[in-house]
């Protein structure tokens, strides 16, 4: 059982993060390449944000890409 809202809500976050992230598109890109398939990849990418998340609210720290992404290497260009 699951809150219908609560996953959406997260689904959103997870795709606004791979637009404008990245570290989420780095994150999401592995998931991908691994074979796993797009709604997957971005439930993944979601859990992975929840976790940051957490992490910040528990530590009582701001969001910091450089810190929450530190173990994604970016794509090569």
């Amino acid at each position: 059982i699951h809150n219908d809202r609560l996953v959406d809500a997260l689904m959103a976050q997870a795709h606004g993060a791979f637009m404008h992230d990245d570290g989420a598109r780095t994150y999401y890109r592995k998931q991908r390449a691994r074979d796993v398939d797009h709604n997957a990849a971005l439930r993944q990418l979601a859990n992975r944000l929840v976790g940051i998340l957490h992490g910040c609210l528990a530590r009582g720290i701001p969001y910091d890409p450089a810190t929450a992404w530190k173990d994604q290497t970016p794509a090569a260009a």
